[in-house]
């Protein structure tokens, strides 16, 4: 067993639903789940945040404000041949959905009794509720996603933020299942891997709740920092409030479906009204 025989420790109180508390890990297995996550984040949303702080820095420092420069999040990869851009796109999105394989192998190897969900089921990511995430998913996107785009406008217009593209591609008949898509996988790698995964590791490694919850929202803030610092602090104020939910419900299922919602009304929105209304910028 990699982990070694872990000793239970005790649970945050927020964390409802009857799940069990992740055990604390000591020792060398301690070690060795800390290289794990920072491998995982390495390979993902950690290496997205360095990416995005680079990216960041380069906007800064380019003549110009942040304001006059964009943010392209769904781009044509392959200009004028279609079937070509069509196939990049999906390689995109399967390839970034490999490290959430990459959890759920990891978690399905960890100890633990037999009537205990493992893999990613035991992070409330699976069909057991599917009404009750998209309901809850739905109430939290409605309430994220008007003040989102509030907060992006105001920064923006404060000349704090870059201006979001959230889609380029061109207008052939798999656009809007394409996007559709990237939005489900966005979802899917944030909401599994910045809270299901790495709120249970930080809680196997000791760290206080209020710890986890600082280190899961500032990644996801800095990982948006490309967009300027309305996207930082628009993503960072998710972070905080996503988290809260996790330990309430223990079930990443509604915010998977919440993120989705939210971006893909964003993404397939920007497609239809780009250019059509005046006070959505475009670039």
């Amino acid at each position: 067993m990699p982990y070694g025989r872990p000793a239970v420790t005790s649970w945050w109180a927020g964390a409802a639903a009857g799940r069990e508390a992740p055990a604390l890990v000591e020792g060398s297995a301690r070690r060795l789940l800390g290289r794990e996550t920072l491998l995982v984040l390495a390979l993902s949303l950690g290496a997205s945040a360095l990416s995005a702080l680079i990216s960041f820095t380069g906007s800064l420092t380019r003549p110009g404000g942040l304001a006059d420069q964009a943010a392209n999040l769904n781009r044509s990869l392959a200009p004028d041949r279609p079937w070509l851009d069509l196939a990049w796109q999906l390689f995109g999105i399967g390839t970034a959905l490999v490290p959430v394989l990459l959890v759920a192998h990891l978690l399905t190897r960890e100890p633990a009794p037999s009537d205990t969900p493992v893999g990613l089921r035991g992070l409330g990511f699976d069909l057991r509720r599917p009404w009750s995430d998209l309901g809850r998913g739905a109430l939290v996107a409605a309430g994220i996603g008007g003040s989102g785009l509030l907060l992006y406008l105001g920064a923006r217009a404060a000349g704090f933020n870059l201006t979001v593209v959230p889609e380029s591609l061109p207008d052939v008949w798999w656009k809007l299942p394409v996007l559709v898509l990237s939005a489900m996988q966005n979802s899917v790698v944030e909401e599994v891997i910045v809270v299901g995964y790495l709120l249970r590791r930080l809680d196997q490694l000791g760290w206080s709740p209020v710890g986890a919850l600082a280190a899961s929202s500032v990644l996801r803030g800095t990982y948006h920092l490309y967009q300027g610092i309305g996207g930082f602090v628009g993503n960072l104020v998710m972070g905080v409030i996503f988290v809260w939910l996790y330990r309430r419900w223990g079930r990443v299922g509604p915010l998977v479906a919440a993120h989705a919602l939210i971006d893909i009304v964003a993404f397939v929105g920007y497609a239809l009204l780009a250019g059509t209304v005046g006070w959505l910028p475009t670039a």
